[in-house]
């Protein structure tokens, strides 16, 4: 016989739980020895599952925080003439009339004195009245920009989903010469003049011309109030004092809101500012202000990131939230067109951002511990 015609080698069986020790090989007919036996599967009652949902996992920013934290649309509060602004008038005319007298009597006794000197502190007044002139025409035409804006809007919200052809492209070319010394607005002129037949339905022109007129002017409304969120949480992070905070605070929010009317074609003067900061604040005021503490960072910054923040990084954290808070307020107030075609801003577009930059310096201002 062969080595070909030899029968092949039966299977062993090897042992692998110790590798040093290895099991005789069986013998051969001698059977296999049993394995153990597998458990079968067995299912699992659903009412002992307990599934965590999305609000109640404490590590995920809540939804519904942030949608409590973003404000209602503002809108500008109405004029009307109570005593306080009758008093504050007649006291100011008065005013005006004792420095009339008052300046009159001084020209008088310069020119009894010296003529030459009389003829200066005339031609002073004179320079001062035309100042004060050239002032209030600014003022007033600020506060008929302003006044300009809102009523816009307002014919816009109105007529928005029922305008003709002619009403819708009558807004539109008022929102055009709003916005046309902005260079952001070029583009979109050019595509609402371009396609300015091509569209007959008078809904869906201001819808093209709200996208394509405040897409770009949104874009870097946005970057402002981030950058200002930014700023204030640096600033609150380090400063030694909460007078320090507040300050920097209010300053923030009054070059925001000064900038956010610039970019929408506002430009409002010194009166005009007050007035539309007075507005934004009573608007927050009405629907609730941020309180800062550590139930509220938890919920809307998260358990993880807020435990690499420190206390002041947390508070730098609500008030960039409260700026942005301002920042969406002003909007309202400031946009010539109401949020139709595109979507408001809310609290969460700026939640990554301020989150992110907080962490970062965080981490930051941890000392190095390699050695």
């Amino acid at each position: 016989m062969t080595d070909n015609d030899q029968p092949p080698r039966k299977p062993r069986a090897f042992s692998v739980d110790d590798p040093e020790k290895k099991e005789a090989p069986s013998r051969a007919g001698k059977p296999p020895r049993p394995e153990e036996k597998v458990r079968k599967p067995s299912a699992i009652p659903v009412a002992t599952v307990s599934m965590t949902t999305e609000e109640d996992d404490p590590f995920q920013p809540r939804a519904a925080a942030l949608d409590a934290l973003t404000p209602p649309p503002a809108r500008p509060r109405r004029r009307r003439l109570t005593p306080g602004k009758i008093l504050t008038a007649s006291l100011g005319f008065l005013l005006a009339l004792a420095l009339g007298v008052w300046t009159d009597s001084l020209i008088r006794e310069l020119f009894d004195r010296l003529p030459w000197l009389g003829w200066v502190a005339l031609l002073a007044a004179v320079v001062a009245l035309v100042a004060l002139l050239v002032l209030a025409i600014k003022e007033f035409m600020g506060l008929r920009r302003l006044a300009q804006v809102a009523s816009l809007r307002e014919s816009i919200a109105a007529r928005g989903k029922s305008a003709t052809a002619k009403e819708a492209r009558a807004l539109s070319a008022e929102v055009v010469a709003l916005i046309a010394a902005n260079p952001l607005s070029a583009r979109g002129r050019k595509s609402l003049e371009a396609l300015d037949d091509e569209i007959i339905d008078g809904p869906h022109y201001l819808a093209f011309t709200e996208r394509e007129l405040m897409a770009s002017l949104d874009r870097q409304a946005r970057t402002l109030t981030i950058n200002a969120a930014r700023r204030v949480s640096v600033v609150t992070a380090v400063s030694p004092r909460a007078f320090v905070d507040l300050a920097y605070v209010g300053f923030e929010a009054v070059r925001l809101i000064r900038a956010m009317a610039e970019l929408y074609g506002g430009r409002p003067g010194t009166i005009g500012m007050i007035r539309l900061f007075r507005d934004v604040i009573a608007h927050l005021a009405v629907t609730g202000a941020i309180a800062a503490g550590d139930s509220l960072i938890q919920q809307v910054v998260g358990h993880g990131i807020a435990a690499k923040l420190s206390a002041r990084l947390g508070e730098g954290v609500i008030n960039g939230l409260m700026t942005a808070r301002i920042g969406i307020s002003a909007m309202d107030l400031c946009r010539p067109m109401p949020f139709t075609a595109l979507k408001r801003p809310g609290m969460g577009d700026f939640m990554s951002d301020l989150t992110v930059f907080a962490s970062k310096t965080a981490t930051a201002e941890k000392p190095d511990d390699r050695v």
